[in-house]
C-alpha cells in the first residue's frame, strides 16, 4: 500500500485516515468527499491515485488534517503519524505539506524506524523542510524539490527556505551544482527529482541526469504540477517501479498530461490530472523496462 500525509487549507478538519479515491474533481477518503482536487497535498494524492488505478497498483491510504499554516492541525498529524506508523506496513510513504517542525519530525521518523519492513521515503514540501533541518535528509529515498527548494537544501546555513542566501541562485542552470552542494553537506535524500522547466534526476552528487519531456511553457502558470509529478513518482515506487525508471515515467507522464490537456493560463490541476492514464501509457511505450 501507498501512503500519503499532509494538510490540507481546510482548518476545520480533524485528523482523518482512510483510503483515497475520486469522484470528478473531488477527493474522496474512505467513499466521504473531504476536499476539492486543487494544489498541494490535494492533487498530490489524486495523482497518485489516477497513477495506480492504471497501473494495477496499490491502494492509497491519506492521512490528512486542515491546517491554514496556523501548526496546530499539523501537530496533530505528526502525534497521530508517531503512534500509529510502527504497526502500519507501507511500500511508499510520502510525506507532505506539514508545517516544518524539526522535534515532531524526529519523533514520526523514530516511529517509521520501527516499521517493518521499512518503506521507501519520499518528501516534498514543508515535510523535506523539516528533514534538512533536523540533519536527516540521508534518511529519504527521494526529495522532490523545485528549483528555488533546491537552493534551500544546497545552502548549509538556511534554516528555511525564505532565508536561502543570495548568493546561492536558485536558477535552473545552476541544478548540478546545487545538487552537489546539497549531497556535500548531507541536506540531500538518496535521490532528487527536481522540478522545472527541464526535470533533472540525481541519484549522488555526481550522477545527474536531465529527463527528456514535451516542454510546455504554459504549465509554468498552473499551480500544482510539482505536487502531481511527486504523486506520479510515489504510485509508480509503490508499484514496484525501481527508482530511475520510476522518476523517468513520472516526469514524462506528468509532461504529457499537460500537453494532451491542452491547457491555458486558466486551466486548473484537475484538468491535467484527467488526462494520467492516457500520459502514463504513453510514457510506458516511450521508456521500456
Amino acid at each position: 500500500m501507498l501512503a500519503v500525509a499532509g494538510a490540507i487549507p481546510w482548518p476545520e478538519l480533524p485528523v482523518v485516515e482512510g483510503l483515497a479515491t475520486l469522484d470528478g474533481p473531488r477527493l474522496l477518503i474512505d467513499a466521504r468527499p473531504v476536499a476539492a482536487v486543487a494544489r498541494g497535498t490535494a492533487a498530490l494524492l489524486a495523482a497518485a491515485v489516477s497513477a495506480s488505478q492504471a497501473l494495477g497498483g496499490p491502494p492509497v491510504m491519506a492521512h490528512l488534517v486542515g491546517d491554514i499554516g496556523a501548526g496546530q492541525g499539523s501537530r496533530a498529524l505528526y502525534a497521530h503519524l508517531a503512534r500509529i506508523l510502527p504497526e502500519r506496513q507501507y511500500a511508499a510513504l510520502v510525506f507532505h505539506y506539514l508545517q516544518p517542525d524539526v522535534d515532531w519530525h524526529g519523533r514520526v521518523l523514530l516511529a517509521v524506524e520501527q516499521m517493518r519492513p521499512r518503506p521507501l521515503l519520499i518528501a516534498d514540501a514543508g515535510f523535506m523542510y523539516a528533514a534538512k533541518m533536523g540533519g536527516m535528509a540521508p534518511s529519504y529515498d527521494l526529495f522532490t524539490p523545485d528549483a528555488g527548494e533546491l537552493a534551500f537544501l544546497a545552502d548549509e546555513a538556511a534554516p528555511h527556505p525564505f532565508y536561502t542566501r543570495g548568493f546561492i541562485l536558485h536558477e535552473e542552470a545552476q541544478a548540478p551544482a546545487l545538487i552537489a552542494r546539497a549531497h556535500a553537506h548531507g541536506n540531500a535524500a538518496r535521490h532528487l527529482l527536481v522540478k522545472g522547466r527541464k526535470d533533472y534526476l540525481a541519484s549522488g552528487p555526481e550522477a545527474i541526469e536531465a529527463l527528456p519531456g514535451p516542454d510546455c511553457p504554459v504549465l509554468e502558470c498552473v499551480g500544482g504540477t510539482g505536487d502531481t509529478l511527486t504523486g506520479l513518482a510515489a504510485a509508480l515506487l509503490a508499484a514496484g517501479q525501481p527508482m530511475a525508471r520510476a522518476a523517468r515515467l513520472a516526469a514524462l507522464t506528468n509532461r504529457l498530461a499537460g500537453q494532451l490537456a491542452n491547457p491555458t493560463p486558466a486551466s486548473q490541476i484537475g484538468e491535467i490530472i484527467a488526462r494520467i492514464p492516457a500520459a502514463l501509457a504513453l510514457a510506458l511505450r516511450q521508456i521500456p523496462a
